[in-house]
């Protein structure tokens, strides 16, 4: 792939979409070197739908209920990602589980709003993760840009950012800090795909610096 080469992702979603949001704006910007073919969501209801209108972005909708299982709700997914030539799949806040098959390994990516591998595993999402860390105490939480596997927050992490926790936060104002780092930490870790400076090397993940 060439440093200019645009990388085509299908972005996953469940809910409002703020992630493609954030996408889509950096993508007009000249900042993230992406063509986004598709928007996948598990939900008709998904407000993240109008960011993909106004763009002018093909929008599906592919539900679990309506597919029968686990394998058969992937197996779509993941041939409407194929007909349409996607190099990555993004989940951006998408909330149901899938089977990643062979040929997408290290080809899937998520975000976490902690730094894994702290809070995070099987019913760690949301609010959930921010409560848990005030709970816990600890000074220094954050978001982490990670490969998907067929585990629960597990593939290669392919870069963290840290927030401060305050002493007065409460779970909402944590999560609003968390996200902002998200917004930085998702875009520059496919920006680091889009140019070709990503190499994955078993669970390490190297990102070369960027040209002058």
């Amino acid at each position: 792939m060439t440093s200019r080469c645009k990388l085509r992702i299908v972005v996953l979603i469940s809910g409002g979409g703020t992630t493609l949001h954030n996408f889509i704006q950096r993508r007009d910007a000249g900042t993230l070197w992406v063509d986004i073919p598709l928007v996948i969501s598990s939900s008709p209801k998904a407000g993240g739908r109008r960011f993909a209108d106004e763009a002018g972005i093909p929008f599906e909708v592919i539900q679990r209920t309506s597919c029968g299982s686990q394998e058969a709700f992937s197996e779509a997914i993941f041939a409407r990602c194929r007909e349409v030539e996607a190099d990555l799949v993004v989940m951006g806040g998408f909330l149901k589980r899938i089977t990643i098959p062979d040929d997408f390994a290290n080809r899937v990516t998520n975000i976490h709003p902690a730094l894994i591998p702290s809070f995070c595993g099987d019913g760690m999402y949301g609010h959930f993760v921010h409560e848990a860390v005030l709970q816990y105490g600890v000074k220094l939480t954050g978001c982490t840009v990670h490969f998907a596997d067929n585990q629960y927050d597990h593939g290669p992490v392919i870069l963290q950012k840290a927030v401060p926790v305050l002493d007065d936060d409460t779970a909402e104002q944590l999560a609003a800090r968390v996200f902002q780092a998200e917004c930085e930490a998702y875009p520059e870790a496919i920006q680091s795909i889009a140019t070709g400076r990503l190499t994955v090397e078993g669970r390490r993940v190297r990102i070369a610096p960027e040209p002058l």
